[in-house]
């Protein structure tokens, strides 16, 4: 099912949802969302890895440790990173309203923010809107959430699929946010995922971590990693299939690839949504030595501003993919094996320009939306795929402007 629309998003037994207006920075806008878990749900996460992780992270990982989780509460428009222990006391203070609100310890409270850096969270605003959020919870509400959710994303971003587990139909749904300060680095912008299939903790976390590294791992729009960065992933078990256990029960793999198409469908929708970004590009490395040389590759072309304004001017500069695969650190590269396509044109080989390119098939391949830039290093066997967006004039505006 597409991310594109309301119907999208399916309900899963066990999760209520709830998105309402607290006024956090912009009147009248969903900022504040609350997720419900049944008693009894496992819960899989993922944290960035940046060194100035906001208090909410913090939080959020210790009280994982501490306790299971029973609610998720989600905050924009204030990212509370960069604001030290009064940050701490404030997301705590959160909690605590919330579970005095809903009758379970701070602990069993998980919060998220995101938004601008640096400012103190509006504390007082949010525990106000505490009773209307749990009153709108129900379990049809993803789309609202995920609207709710959003800072600069132009739209919302949720999905599902249904699969046969042994007989039994599960449900898994999700939502993302994020369209700028996107690198992940072991997790995502925000990324809130469902499922109501029954699976062990231990196994939820192994599968998570998995497929979490082979899809919102392999995003990037501008190279920054988020102080903020959370994905989630919660099993309810409300479908009633008899509990997964072990990693080589027959039943994972269907599970795991309708986990990670998922997540692959809201990791690329955030590109596709990257702030200005009118190119959605597929940088795809073959015949690496090996993934990580691979992926090397990618994110250098990637994190390219030469490549990336080329990309958003249809302008087929091959010079610049050349220069920035050259640079990548891969030692003994020989540039004479590489090739070099975009879109399926043969653009460079045997260290230079392709015999058989013309500029005219240089313009036709880099005018589409969809962009494929595929490279050969031919030295080995493995291989790995990055997704991006180009650079645009509206980047720069939208974040000149973030904070005014």
């Amino acid at each position: 099912m597409a991310a594109s629309d309301e119907a999208s998003a399916l309900p899963v037994a066990g999760l209520r949802l709830a998105a309402i207006s607290a006024g956090i920075k912009t009147p009248g806008r969903l900022d504040l969302v609350l997720l419900e878990l049944a008693e009894g749900s496992n819960v899989a996460a993922t944290f960035t890895r940046n060194a100035f992780c906001a208090a909410p992270v913090q939080l959020a990982r210790a009280h994982l440790q501490a306790s299971a989780p029973r609610y998720f509460l989600v905050n924009t428009g204030n990212a509370n990173a960069g604001t030290g222990q009064p940050g701490l006391a404030d997301a705590l203070a959160c909690c605590v309203a919330l579970a005095g609100e809903a009758g379970v310890t701070p602990e069993a409270v998980l919060p998220f923010s995101t938004g601008v850096i640096g400012e103190p969270l509006p504390v007082a605003t949010i525990t106000a809107a505490l009773p209307a959020a749990l009153a709108g919870l129900a379990d049809d509400q993803w789309w609202p959430a995920a609207e709710g959710i959003m800072t600069t994303d132009t739209r919302p971003k949720a999905a599902s699929r249904q699969v046969d587990l042994d007989g039994v139909t599960v449900t898994l749904s999700g939502m993302a946010k994020g369209a700028g300060m996107i690198k992940p680095n072991m997790a995502t912008m925000l990324a809130f995922l469902a499922t109501d299939a029954a699976v062990d903790a231990g196994l939820l976390q192994s599968l998570w971590s998995e497929v979490v590294e082979h899809s919102f791992n392999r995003v990037t729009v501008d190279g920054d990693t988020s102080t903020n960065d959370a994905a989630m992933l919660v099993a309810t078990g409300a479908a009633g299939n008899p509990l997964l256990t072990e990693a080589g029960d027959p039943r994972l793999p269907v599970l795991r690839e309708a986990l990670q198409s998922l997540a692959l469908e809201l990791a690329q929708a955030l590109v596709r949504d990257g702030e200005g970004a009118s190119k959605f590009v597929a940088v795809e490395v073959a015949a690496a030595a090996s993934e990580a040389e691979a992926l090397e590759v990618a994110y250098t072309i990637a994190h390219s501003p030469l490549v990336k304004t080329a990309l958003f001017a249809s302008d087929p500069n091959w010079g610049r993919l050349l220069a920035a695969i050259g640079r990548a650190d891969v030692p003994g590269l020989d540039v004479d094996r590489i090739e070099l396509r975009i879109n399926d044109v043969l653009i460079a080989e045997n260290g230079g320009r392709a015999a058989g390119y013309s500029e005219e098939q240089g313009v036709a391949a880099m005018s589409p939306t969809d962009i494929r830039v595929h490279v050969l290093l031919n030295r080995g066997e493995s291989g790995a795929t990055v997704w991006t967006s180009d650079l645009s004039y509206d980047y720069v505006r939208i974040n000149a402007e973030y904070r005014t």
